[in-house]
């Protein structure tokens, strides 16, 4: 959590159909902060990601700390806590995956969409990020384009699999 972050009162940050969907998920837990990590997705899905005054704003409405949310937020790494692309691209680095070539094809996808890892495409089309395991090791090497696995990617594919996305 950056040192900037001040919690900016009085000014309701969560709609009122966030807060809706987040007390439904609470009413299904022991307690609101058992709902910390649905409440952090219904706003990444509502917003694409999770910004520090909806970080606080989430906290405020749980009875927890900003920080106690905002360590379970970086912890998860489909929790992002700055802004992405239109789709997020995760490719694979475990180590079935790196056994099958995903190390060259992450150098091949960083080339095709002109990115890092941690970068956005100019048009706001793409993120590019790693990520531990997809878990579909029999099908290395995998990559996610938003809730899409695709398995055995070859690097000649990478045109018409991004051009599914566009």
């Amino acid at each position: 959590m950056s040192e900037a972050m001040q919690p900016k009162q009085l000014v309701p940050v969560l709609t009122d159909e966030e807060v809706a969907e987040i007390e439904h998920e609470i009413a299904h837990l022991p307690d609101r902060e058992s709902a910390a990590i649905d409440a952090l997705m219904i706003v990444q899905k509502h917003r694409g990601w999770v910004s520090d005054e909806s970080l606080f704003a989430i906290a405020k409405l749980l009875d927890m700390s900003a920080a106690e949310l905002d360590g379970i937020a970086t912890f998860y790494n489909l929790i992002f806590r700055q802004p992405v692309g239109k789709h997020v691209v995760m490719v694979c680095d475990s180590v079935s995956c790196y056994v099958m070539g995903a190390d060259q094809l992450a150098q091949d996808i960083k080339s095709h969409l002109g990115l890092e890892f941690g970068q956005t495409t100019e048009d706001g089309n793409f993120t590019l990020l790693p990520i531990v395991c997809l878990g579909a090791c029999d099908k290395a090497p995998t990559m996610m384009i938003d809730e899409d696995l695709v398995e055995n990617v070859k690097s000649s594919d990478l045109t018409e699999i991004f051009a599914r996305y566009v």
